[in-house]
């Protein structure tokens, strides 16, 4: 069942969302050759607590971090560690937190350093196909409105929607109904409606869309080690169409 928040609640909702997106922007900006992947979970749990939020991810279905850390073929949530980013990596940092009894989620693919053109490339097809995948979030329109939006450009451009993640709303439970693909038909799934929040989250891979577990035991890498990427807005339904509630002023 998909839930239906009160003005009030996409207010906390908003408000969570602006402390997660400033978060994400100081934890971004920490990204260089050199670093370590836990340093920049460091980074994100001191900045959590700091702006009086709790993380979303530590602890859930046992994992021990606040920050998922996924470089070049990995996609999502592997574990921080002693690994260290090299230039020409490219990085996908994915944080939610729980603020005041809500949660909010985002997530970027930024480069370390000077990238290759091909990674360059990816990162603005995934980052554009997020954009065009809201642009079809407005009450009225249906849940495979937005997948066929993001499949249909990313196809375009030569890339692959991975589709055995998705993305899904969010409140008082970081993932709850429904589920949201990144691939689909138009005219199909529930209904949008004013007072639904949810993330979209396309994560696009330069080759094939399949997956595989990371080494880490956590995390999801391609299965063919191609290039990934990965971005997440949380989004609410309003009257007249959405707020992107991760989204900086």
């Amino acid at each position: 069942m998909i839930s239906i928040k009160t003005e009030k609640e996409i207010e906390i909702m908003k408000e969570g969302g602006r402390i997660l997106a400033e978060i994400m922007k100081e934890v971004a900006e920490k990204v260089e050759p050199g670093i370590t992947t836990k340093y920049l979970d460091k980074v994100a749990e001191d900045l959590v607590f700091k702006f009086g939020a709790k993380p979303s991810f530590k602890g859930y279905q046992g994992f021990p971090a606040v920050l998922c850390v996924s470089i070049n073929e990995e996609l999502v949530h592997c574990l921080p560690s002693g690994r260290k980013l090299k230039k020409g990596d490219i990085v996908s940092l994915d944080l939610g937190i729980l603020y005041k009894g809500f949660h909010t989620d985002m997530a970027v693919t930024v480069p370390v350093g000077e990238v290759s053109p091909e990674a360059q490339r990816l990162i603005r097809v995934t980052k554009k196909a997020l954009k065009r995948g809201i642009k079809k979030v407005s009450p009225g329109n249906t849940f495979g409105d937005i997948g066929n939006t993001i499949q249909k450009y990313v196809e375009s451009q030569g890339y692959n929607v991975v589709r055995e993640l998705c993305g899904h709303g969010i409140g008082r439970e970081i993932h709850e109904d429904p589920q949201i693909l990144n691939y689909g038909k138009r005219r199909t799934g529930p209904e949008i409606k004013e007072g639904m929040v949810f993330c979209l989250e396309p994560m696009v891979a330069i080759g094939d869309w399949q997956i595989k577990k990371a080494k880490d035991g956590y995390g999801l890498q391609t299965r063919d080690g191609s290039l990934c990427a990965h971005f997440e807005h949380t989004i609410a339904i309003t009257k007249n169409g959405h707020e992107v509630l991760t989204k900086l002023k």
